[in-house]
């Protein structure tokens, strides 16, 4: 008799932690405090330190993709990869979002809002760990989608090929990052009390 999809997968031995997407993650988070070295030198100005700085921030973010699509393709995905990756895409965009504010190109009471929904719900993933392990939503991948984007068009200083109206863009671009992190952190707190109801139901008819 075959084995249900359901009951090979069961049976599968559980991925180990020391693989190739979980090391990729945590060169992510590595990369952060370079990042910041770098970002500030030269008091932020718009040299040669400032685009490689910007560069270092555009690959080591785009390793999201690269960690996630391996660790899928290769049955690699684990309980700790699910936990580092966030927190390594939170840990490369608040080092962005400080020292931007350090150099006075981004308002720091964006920069704190952000840091508190993004710690917040860190602290929460953290908090029911012993229940379930919370990955990232699509609505949580969206926002780090849309806050890289937005903090690599302002760590770029493309306004001096382009001009100042890219100020507008970035500007733009970085409130729809801010939108999206307050509701995807307000959804996430949604959606674990519509799980704990859900529970809490079950068990009462039981």
């Amino acid at each position: 008799m075959t084995n249900s999809p359901e009951a090979q997968a069961a049976a599968a031995p559980k991925p180990s932690n020391w693989n190739l997407p979980n090391a990729i993650t945590v060169v992510r988070i590595l990369l952060a405090p370079v990042f910041f070295v770098m970002l500030l030198a030269d008091n932020g100005s718009d040299g040669v330190v400032r685009y490689l700085a910007a560069i270092l921030f555009i690959l080591a973010i785009a390793t999201d993709g690269v960690d996630g699509h391996l660790a899928r393709k290769n049955n690699q995905v684990t309980d700790l990869g699910k936990i580092l990756d966030p927190i390594a895409d939170k840990v490369l965009t608040g080092a962005a979002l400080v020292g931007l504010s350090i150099l006075a190109e981004l308002p720091w009471w964006v920069t704190i809002i952000i840091l508190i929904r993004e710690v917040g719900i860190t602290v929460f993933r953290f908090a029911v760990i012993k229940r379930r392990v919370i990955p990232a939503s699509r609505g949580g991948k969206l926002k780090t989608l849309a806050q890289s984007i937005a903090i690599s068009l302002a760590l770029l200083p493309l306004w001096i090929p382009l001009g100042d109206w890219m100020y507008w863009v970035n500007a733009i671009f970085m409130s729809i990052a801010f939108v999206l992190t307050v509701i995807t952190g307000l959804d996430y707190l949604y959606q674990d009390r519509k799980l704990n109801r859900a529970a809490a139901a079950r068990n009462t008819s039981a």
